[in-house]
């Protein structure tokens, strides 16, 4: 299957361009539509393969997947430090318009909103600004965005040990932040509404959609038949107090995102497919396998 790469133009009135994969959903009826949300930083560029894999195995079960790179990311527009937390929201409300009006099928398919860890938390609150039913895909997800960056942070503090300067970098980083200048990390350029748009974010399920949907929450571990850390446990008791679905499930495996080699999970992308496998006509039930 060839993905069909394009541009897609920004919310903005500028020229702004999103770079977009698009894989086609196969068969005779669109199963769903699923939009990708990525990581933050170089975790994306190391899920790279992973997602794609995913978004292919998805349209080969009859879900057609868009993945965008968000502004100042991957081959969009911008540089990472033109991007803000808001922004990007408008990217991926701006990719689920696209995709449901692509033709009459999407229109009619359930919505999927696929994030990987802080790729989450913005469809989390893009969810809340659609305002329409949604379903959610986890891949590892935070419970608060305050802890995602506080590691990205922590980048530039173990640079700065390996040249004897780490004292007070930490601090530092965070004054430079809350007065609004951008700091340069592990070769990224970090603006202050970016930080504070991931540091407020949390998945807390979104109160604007018209009835609760269905989350597949997917999390790896190097242990087999592990359970969710207590962190996770409460956000999926919150969500499920909320009046949603959520079919929580831990995979064996390397931590993908973050490998020093490019890494795969096998596991990882047959129950996602197993997870989003749908009947329309059983009100979202989950398929019976083959």
């Amino acid at each position: 299957m060839t993905a069909q790469a394009f541009f897609l133009r920004g919310p903005s009135a500028s020229a702004d361009q999103r770079f977009c994969l698009f894989f086609p959903a196969q068969g005779t009826a669109t199963r769903g539509i699923v939009v990708h949300a990525p990581a933050f930083g170089e975790e994306m560029n190391k899920a790279r393969r992973m997602v794609s894999r995913q978004a292919r195995e998805l349209a080969g079960k009859g879900f057609s997947v868009l993945q965008i790179d968000l502004l100042g990311t991957g081959d969009s527009s911008g540089d990472f430090g033109d991007a803000t937390w808001a922004a990007w929201l408008d990217d991926l409300i701006v990719a689920v318009r696209w995709l449901r009006e692509h033709d009459a099928a999407h229109g009619a398919a359930p919505l999927w909103l696929w994030g990987l860890r802080a790729g989450c938390l913005l469809a989390v609150e893009a969810a809340a600004r659609l305002g329409e039913p949604c379903n959610f895909c986890f891949w590892q997800p935070p419970a608060a965005g305050k802890t995602l960056l506080q590691q990205f942070l922590r980048l530039k503090v173990a640079a700065e040990m390996m040249d004897g300067g780490a004292k007070g970098a930490m601090e530092q980083m965070k004054q430079a932040l809350a007065a609004g200048d951008a700091v340069e990390i592990a070769g990224y350029t970090l603006g202050a509404d970016l930080a504070r748009g991931l540091e407020s974010a949390r998945l807390a399920p979104p109160t604007s959609t018209p009835a609760p949907g269905r989350v597949a929450w997917l999390e790896l571990s190097s242990q087999p038949g592990a359970a969710p850390s207590p962190v996770s446990a409460k956000a999926m008791a919150e969500w499920r107090e909320a009046g949603w679905h959520v079919d929580a499930q831990t995979v064996q495996g390397p931590a993908f995102w973050q490998t020093t080699e490019i890494e795969e999970v096998p596991a990882l992308l047959a129950r996602t497919v197993e997870s989003l496998d749908i009947t329309p006509d059983r009100g979202g039930a989950r398929a019976n396998p083959a």
